[in-house]
C-alpha cells in the first residue's frame, strides 16, 4: 500500500513539474508567437514556485510586469480597439488556415497554406479566444474596477510609467551615494 502511495506523489510531483515547465516554454515561445505569453509564464512559474525557490522569487516581478502591459494596453480606448480588431484577425486566419483553401504557388509556397488543417485553425482560433478574455478582464479590472491605484483614465498610465522610471533612477543613484 505504501508504494502505491509512494508512486502516486512521485507521479503528482513530476506531473506539477512537467506542467510548469511546459508553461514557461511555452510562454516563452507565445511571447513572439500569437498568444499570452506573459501569462503562460506566470502560470508556470506559479506552479513552479511550490518546489523551487528561484521560481518563488520571480511570481511577484513576473506578474507586476503582466499587470502592467495589461494596464498599458488598455489606457485608452484606440488600444483597446486596436487590440479587440487584432484578436478577431487572428481568429479570421484560425477559420481560412483551418478550411485550408488553395492558394496560388508563388516560389516555395503553394499550392496550400503552409501547416494548413485543423490543428493550426484551432490553435489559432483558440489564442483569439483567450486574448479577447484577458482583454475583458483587463478592462473590467484597470478601467472600471479594482481599486483606484490600479484604474487607468486616458493616458495616465504613461505619467504613471515616466514618473517610475524617475523614481527608479533616484533610487539608483541614492544607492551609489551609499556606498
Amino acid at each position: 500500500m505504501s508504494t502505491v502511495r509512494g508512486f502516486g506523489s512521485w507521479l503528482r510531483a513530476t506531473g506539477t513539474e512537467l506542467l510548469g515547465w511546459l508553461l514557461v516554454v511555452a510562454g516563452i515561445a507565445a511571447l513572439v508567437l500569437p498568444g499570452p505569453g506573459l501569462l503562460m509564464v506566470f502560470g508556470g512559474l506559479a506552479v513552479l514556485s511550490n518546489r523551487y525557490e528561484w521560481a518563488r522569487r520571480r511570481v511577484e516581478p513576473v506578474k507586476a510586469k503582466a499587470f502592467e502591459a495589461a494596464r498599458y494596453g488598455v489606457a485608452t480606448w484606440p488600444r483597446i480597439a486596436l487590440s479587440v480588431l487584432g484578436a478577431l484577425s487572428v481568429m479570421a486566419f484560425g477559420v481560412i488556415w483551418w478550411m485550408a483553401p488553395a492558394v496560388p504557388t508563388v516560389g516555395p509556397l503553394g499550392p496550400e497554406l503552409p501547416f494548413s488543417g485543423w490543428g493550426t485553425g484551432l490553435s489559432l482560433m483558440i489564442s483569439s479566444v483567450i486574448a479577447l478574455g484577458l482583454l475583458g478582464f483587463s478592462v473590467a479590472r484597470f478601467r472600471y474596477g479594482g481599486d483606484d491605484d490600479e484604474r487607468v483614465d486616458g493616458d495616465l498610465v504613461e505619467a504613471e510609467l515616466l514618473e517610475a522610471e524617475v523614481g527608479d533612477r533616484e533610487d539608483g543613484r541614492r544607492d551609489a551615494e551609499d556606498r
